[in-house]
């Protein structure tokens, strides 16, 4: 795989990540209401996510959803299911105060966080569907192993740095202030639109 090559890939991907999703909106609402080390543990997680979905892209997976379209709407469903639950969560304590952080503990652990941010990259199925167009133009069969590895790392890199980047720049004291005055409306808000794109997932 030439270099140009590996660099559009990862270019891609960058733009894909930027684009608005289930993944900025829980990221943006978990950071900004509980702090910058429950989003770094988001990114994180949605870092895993995606190294889980391209790599499943390089197994085929993508080849699979289009040959077996069963196959795909049963990952959507279930897909759709999760980020509901997710939404649901977020409308149900809608009401709670807003956490303030303190030094040595966190609104969640770490772990918590880091799951949450993996269920929510796994439960959208379309980035094994982009990595997969994306793989089959630009990687050829015999691409060395050492490669795809540094690929990969260079997936989960781009996709951690760029949500880190949104859980810092929200969870400052300014962004933080003015959602605690509106968390309610806006929890409720987040709520509705993650349902909604779990909906849409499942339904399209």
């Amino acid at each position: 795989m030439s270099l140009a090559a590996f660099v559009g890939i990862a270019l891609l991907h960058l733009m894909a990540a930027i684009s608005p999703g289930p993944s900025f909106i829980v990221a943006v609402r978990t950071s900004v209401a509980e702090g910058f080390a429950s989003g770094a543990g988001i990114a994180i997680g949605l870092g895993l996510g995606a190294v889980i979905w391209a790599t499943a892209a390089l197994a085929g997976l993508a080849l699979l959803f289009e040959y077996a379209p069963a196959f795909l709407t049963v990952f959507k469903i279930a897909g759709g299911a999760v980020l509901i639950w997710i939404a649901w969560q977020t409308w149900s304590h809608a009401g709670d105060p807003i956490a303030e952080p303190q030094i040595g503990a966190l609104p969640r652990s770490a772990r918590s966080a880091v799951r949450l941010g993996l269920l929510t990259q796994l439960a959208n199925p379309k980035p094994a569907v982009f990595f997969g167009a994306v793989f089959v133009g630009l990687i050829p069969e015999a691409t060395p192993v050492g490669v795809l590895a540094a690929l990969l790392a260079t997936l989960f890199t781009t996709e951690t740095l760029w949500y880190i980047l949104v859980a810092r720049a929200v969870s400052l004291d300014g962004p933080r202030r003015a959602y605690g005055r509106v968390k309610s409306g806006i929890d409720r808000l987040f709520g509705g639109l993650i349902a909604l794109l779990g909906a849409k997932f499942a339904l399209t």
